[in-house]
């Protein structure tokens, strides 16, 4: 048997150089995108980020285990801002300087438990789910063809009604992910009794079962108070399970977070915030057609739109821009994203520049096309963060006028 194995990697950077078994090897490739493996001198294997945090326990062939502790190169208060902001809740600085662990996973279901309370406090949501079943009495309306089936037997009635119920997609969601976090390692004691009172009060509530594709909700004016916390459960939730190597998710011992999805996630509420303020409307993961056949598809992570017809278009890019210019494949995606779109202006926004770095155009030649290349620096305090994202929204909205 393997012993058991305990690697801690930065998300990214040059990576750490350990002694692995072939098993631990084989454990870790077969999670895809889950680290980076090179050999380095000494018959060791140098371990890389891949733009991953949280905490996971692999199991080896030979029954030893391996603990992969991946952390973020921001720190944690930083991390969590980026979690927790929403535009419409006014408390979305507090998770930020109530943060005081230094470990991911224990500030996560912190957030999650403060966030949760301060939803719940106006009442756990109610909405209307059409329930079909047999009863007694007559109750909303009779299910005529089932009914007719029942020869002979006037009682029990099928009847299909509007029920009232606290049962309903955002609070399933929201169940799951207040169980989740109070499984996480570290989570101190107080926070885990509390996310499980705030879980009780989800009386009538039906858990998804593991692996069970999440409920689907859409934002409303009566789910709006909800919407800050439901987009930090999703978050957490997409991070409680792993996808082996040519199979289905598995249930991980432990937490992954997806950090390019979570920037991505940052730009669509911020950007598409700002946006709205001037007059524009942000529709993200807009599926659009390359080809005429309509057999290539595109999702931009977000598409603007004014007065209903597409004037822009961002993607988030979770990297470093260079001081001379985006990545040619960065520019050529967006060139693509313009020409289906038949716009003349796209943007590109990375989460890191260098120090001062101001937005550039870059003219495509032989092309109407210009990409307008932005960075945020995830590491500046929300205010300056936000009145850069502010300021990004401006040029893109100026652009789209033009």
């Amino acid at each position: 048997m393997s012993p058991d194995l305990t690697l801690t990697v930065q998300e990214t950077g040059p990576g750490t150089p350990y002694q692995l078994t072939g098993d631990q090897v084989a454990a870790l490739v077969a999670v895809p995108d889950l680290v980076r493996l090179t050999s380095a001198p000494g018959g060791r294997w140098n371990v890389r980020g891949n733009q991953k945090v949280g905490l996971v326990r692999l199991r080896t062939r030979s029954g030893g285990a391996i603990q992969l502790r991946l952390r973020p190169k921001l720190d944690v208060r930083d991390l969590l801002f980026l979690l927790s902001y929403s535009p419409t809740d006014p408390w979305h600085p507090d998770p930020v300087t109530a943060a005081a662990a230094d470990d991911l996973l224990p500030a996560l279901a912190d957030l999650l438990a403060r966030t949760a309370r301060r939803t719940l406090e106006a009442g756990v949501l109610h909405g209307y789910r059409e329930v079909e079943e047999e009863l007694p009495l007559i109750r909303g309306r009779i299910r005529t063809a089932a009914q007719l089936r029942r020869t002979g037997l006037p009682l029990p009635i099928a009847v299909r009604y509007d029920d009232h119920t606290p049962d309903i997609a955002e609070n399933r969601i929201l169940l799951a992910a207040l169980h989740l976090a109070a499984q996480l390692p570290g989570v101190p004691v107080p926070t885990r009794l509390t996310l499980r009172h705030l879980a009780g009060r989800l009386h009538g509530v039906h858990r998804p079962h593991p692996g069970e594709p999440l409920p689907v909700w859409a934002p409303t004016r009566l789910n709006a108070r909800y919407a800050p916390v439901l987009r930090l459960a999703e978050l957490l939730l997409s991070g409680g399970s792993i996808r082996l190597e040519g199979g289905l998710p598995a249930p991980a011992d432990g937490f992954l977070l997806d950090l390019p999805r979570v920037f991505e996630r940052f730009v669509s509420v911020a950007l598409g915030a700002a946006l709205a303020r001037h007059g524009i409307r942000c529709a993200p993961q807009d599926v659009h057609r390359l080809d005429e056949a309509g057999r290539a598809v595109l999702r931009p992570d977000l598409v603007l739109y004014r007065g209903g017809r597409p004037v822009s278009v961002m993607d988030a890019k979770y990297v470093f821009l260079a001081a001379t210019a985006p990545r040619v494949d960065h520019l050529y995606q967006l060139l693509a994203y313009c020409t289906a779109l038949g716009i003349t202006h796209g943007h590109l926004v990375y989460a890191a520049g260098a120090p001062g770095a101001v937005s550039t155009d870059h003219v495509i030649r032989r092309s109407p096309v210009t990409v307008t290349a932005h960075a945020l620096n995830l590491s500046d305090s929300p205010a300056a963060l936000l009145a850069r994202a502010a300021d990004v929204a401006a040029r893109a909205a100026t652009a789209a006028s033009a």
